[in-house]
């Protein structure tokens, strides 16, 4: 197998695969389907997680060769079992932005949403200072078919709850976009899922079921 992927360009994005680890396991996640493999990347870290100076350098060397619109949390992990990780990344790119090292891109993080009961703390104000963007992968509009489709891990089955929280939060704290996601084809109802997003003060994007690559 090849060696795995730590940070990858995808459309013009720069992505990066901090962790496998994730809470979820939900019934439309692709990582099972095709292997941990995503757009000839083998995304499999095999637990062997890169540092935040890794991912940092690696960057660093993507960006010399050519800009991006947008660094991306996103592997096939949730990037907030990295708290630390992602705060350490979040905040050098935005200070060697503001030294004008880098061209102008925006930093996103796409997440479960269950970053803060995952680090037992509003965590909110910290991602305020590291990312620009939140996408929270909502796919419920309640608590029953949200543990349906997502499959939350013992200790996370509360979890839609504090979800919905997080979301709240995010749209709050003045990021400059916050946006909930449904992916299609689940069962869940797209439109309800908006609505929830809508109270919540998020804006939403629907989400293709992938199934082959």
């Amino acid at each position: 197998m090849a060696e795995a992927t730590v940070v990858y360009r995808f459309k013009k994005g720069l992505y990066i695969n901090l962790t496998n680890r994730c809470p979820n396991l939900c019934v439309f996640c692709i990582k099972t389907k095709w292997n941990m493999q995503f757009d000839g990347h083998n995304l499999d870290l095999a637990g062997q997680e890169p540092s935040a100076q890794e991912v940092l350098a690696l960057l660093d060397k993507e960006l010399a060769q050519a800009p991006a619109e947008e660094i991306v949390f996103c592997g096939y992990g949730e990037p907030t079992m990295r708290l630390d990780a992602v705060l350490t990344i979040g905040r050098a790119l935005k200070k060697a932005q503001q030294t004008g090292k880098y061209p102008p891109f925006t930093i996103r993080l796409n997440t479960n949403g269950l970053g803060n009961l995952i680090n037992k703390r509003d965590i909110v104000p910290d991602l305020r200072s590291a990312v620009d963007k939140v996408y929270v992968s909502l796919n419920a509009p309640n608590e029953t078919l949200w543990r349906q489709l997502l499959r939350p891990a013992p200790g996370y089955e509360n979890g839609f709850a504090s979800v919905v929280e997080f979301l709240k939060k995010c749209a709050a704290a003045g990021f400059e976009r916050v946006a909930a996601s449904c992916v299609d084809q689940t069962g869940a109802d797209p439109a309800a899922v908006r609505a929830l997003a809508a109270s919540c003060g998020a804006s939403f994007n629907e989400r293709e079921y992938l199934d082959e690559q």
